[in-house]
């Protein structure tokens, strides 16, 4: 007859023990997808947040030669408008993503989300790159101005509003830089797939 093994609480058996080995590729992987996470969460903080400190830019300032109340707001511009509007289809798509980016660390072995996932990051690149590049040639204009044309800079009078959609486009700016990282690493990945 066969001993039965009784375990007391606290004891412990050398049987019961599995060991568990992780191979080094899908540590490294895995390693991989992670960071592509937490670059996404850095971007959706750079988008949403140039996106919401264009969009709710104004100032007032009152002339004091001609007792007029000059007005600068955002929507004023197109080209700040096509900015906020850039930063935030790029946030949304990128809050979206956030799901899809932690399941592909639950399941490694999908690769056709990877790649669509990939070409959809690639358009919101060039989407934000777009916004800012448009945004900062009129912010450039605020600030410095164009003597050929006669436009004189206005960030003596709103210097509030100047410096606020200065820090937004530094925001949309560090936002493709992760956004190029995001590229970076999902390329990284799909090729170690």
């Amino acid at each position: 007859m066969e001993e039965e093994k009784q375990i007391e609480a606290g004891e412990t058996s050398t049987s019961s023990i599995k060991v568990i080995t992780l191979e080094p590729k899908l540590i490294i992987n895995k390693g991989i997808l992670i960071t592509g996470f937490v670059l996404r969460l850095f971007a959706v903080f750079g988008t949403i947040g140039s996106a919401l400190a264009m969009g709710t830019t104004e100032e007032s300032v009152v002339s004091l030669t001609q007792l007029i109340l000059l007005k600068a707001k955002y929507s004023d511009l197109p080209t700040l408008m096509f900015f906020v509007v850039a930063n935030a289809i790029a946030g949304g798509y990128l809050v979206l993503s956030l799901p899809v980016s932690i399941f592909h660390i639950i399941s490694t072995k999908t690769k056709t989300s990877r790649i669509i996932l990939h070409i959809i990051d690639t358009v919101m690149l060039a989407l934000v790159s777009c916004g800012a590049s448009a945004a900062t040639a009129t912010v450039y204009l605020a600030h410095e101005g164009n003597t050929t044309a006669n436009w004189a800079p206005i960030c003596q009078q709103f210097d509030g509003f100047c410096k606020r959609i200065s820090g937004s486009l530094v925001g949309s700016f560090c936002a493709m830089i992760f956004l190029i990282f995001i590229l970076i690493n999902s390329a990284i990945s799909l090729s170690r797939h």
